[in-house]
């Protein structure tokens, strides 16, 4: 692992890194804020994942997490979206699939199955790193994410729910086996038998007996995607069906942009905190 960058923030670190990831075969980023409590032992991680287009760098630089995450004792660890570089399979004329948007599955479909292991690396590899390199709990750890971050983190809390202790979401693809900007996605990496998604869908995994105690989930009415992309009140459908608990807020006026999300990230981190303790 080697450095990219370090910055003091409110008395804790910034930092951007990159290793040689045997998962994804190539070179991944991710940054890491480390709380100043991290000087007294380890702290709880939360995991925050982006969405399509984004890097690491889209919440570290207009997310507005480092104060109270610092206030509340948080290591944030924000990984990449892709495998990135030169002989990674790409379409470079589409930014909803390749470059960008890995939507946090394990591609099994050539010649994407080499790279885009995106749930392996973020539940494995990466976490592995972190709690080797970093002054983290891994017996407090919650999970996030924004649009393609979003379902990213709903599935992999429903697949892991005793990893994590709290998840929320803002404005995430909840059926991403039907809705239009990520249903051929999931046809290119995972392959036309549609059966094969459903770990991939947080409305399939609850209906398939997934279970997480609670969700919070934040979407903007003014969001350009939310008829066609997002559609939360599928997700509403899907867990009152199953008993589950889900805080939906709709916020009145609020589009799918980082105005939207740093508006409402203090509230998600206050969640987060009261549940990992």
């Amino acid at each position: 692992m080697k450095t990219v960058s370090s910055a003091k923030a409110h008395g804790g670190l910034q930092g951007v890194y990159a290793h040689a990831s045997e998962t994804c075969a190539c070179e991944m980023t991710f940054a890491v804020f480390v709380p100043p409590q991290a000087k007294e032992g380890p702290v709880p991680v939360l995991w925050y994942l982006s969405g399509l287009t984004c890097t690491h760098a889209n919440v570290m630089d207009k997310g507005e997490y480092r104060r109270l995450a610092a206030e509340l004792g948080l290591m944030i660890v924000c990984p990449d979206t892709s495998p990135r570089g030169e002989g990674i399979p790409d379409e470079k004329d589409n930014w909803q699939f390749g470059s960008g948007a890995g939507f946090y599955v394990d591609a099994t479909e050539a010649p994407y199955a080499k790279n885009y292991r995106m749930y392996s690396y973020v539940t494995g590899e990466l976490p592995a790193l972190v709690a080797a390199h970093f002054p983290a709990d891994m017996g407090r750890q919650g999970i996030f994410g924004h649009s393609m971050g979003g379902h990213g983190a709903l599935t992999i809390a429903l697949r892991n729910p005793d990893r994590f202790a709290s998840c929320s979401a803002f404005a995430p693809i909840v059926q991403p086996s039907t809705a239009g900007w990520s249903r051929p996605a999931l046809e290119k990496y995972l392959g036309p038998d549609e059966a094969s998604w459903r770990g991939c869908d947080a409305t399939l995994l609850i209906a398939d007996g997934h279970r997480f105690p609670e969700l919070l989930v934040d979407q903007g009415t003014a969001d350009g995607f939310l008829d066609e992309g997002l559609r939360p009140w599928l997700l509403d459908e899907a867990c009152r069906a199953a008993g589950m608990e889900l805080t939906l807020r709709m916020q009145d006026g609020y589009d799918h942009s980082y105005n939207f999300i740093s508006t409402f990230m203090d509230d998600h981190l206050k969640w987060h905190a009261q549940r990992m303790g």
